[in-house]
């Protein structure tokens, strides 16, 4: 069992080619006991975003503040606070704040992944491995 407030776990940048103005921390993972998920919190500037990517799993998303577009290979699908998400295995996306404020929010990923995440811009380095 866990209970930690979220400003105690560390905020890192994520270095994945394509990301821009994006933080996250690790809320919950394997490291904390938890066998089958792992619980993110992100933090997005105004403008910023994650890379455009694609893997072959699920992701559950609850937006905490913020407004933004969820960037898909069929257009862009608007969000704001308090909207949840379900991306699709095998769905190109990406997250990109168009607001003026932070956006936040939570994301729930399985542990076992059967394929290393990509990005899909040709030229990256496929290090895309905290989105």
């Amino acid at each position: 069992m866990k209970i930690v407030h979220f400003d105690k776990v560390a905020l890192e940048p994520v270095n994945a080619e394509g990301a821009e103005g994006t933080k996250i921390r690790w809320l919950i993972g394997q490291k904390d006991g938890a066998p089958n998920f792992a619980l993110r919190l992100f933090e997005v500037e105004p403008q910023g975003h994650t890379p455009y990517h694609v893997h072959d799993w699920e992701h559950e998303v609850y937006v905490l503040s913020g407004t933004g577009v969820l960037q898909t290979e069929n257009g862009e699908l608007t969000f704001k606070a308090n909207d949840a998400i379900y991306v699709d295995p095998g769905m190109p996306h990406a997250f990109k704040n168009t607001g003026t404020d932070l956006m936040k929010f939570l994301c729930i990923i399985p542990h076992e992944q059967p394929v290393l995440k990509k990005t899909l811009n040709p030229f990256a380095d496929e290090t895309a491995n905290n989105c």
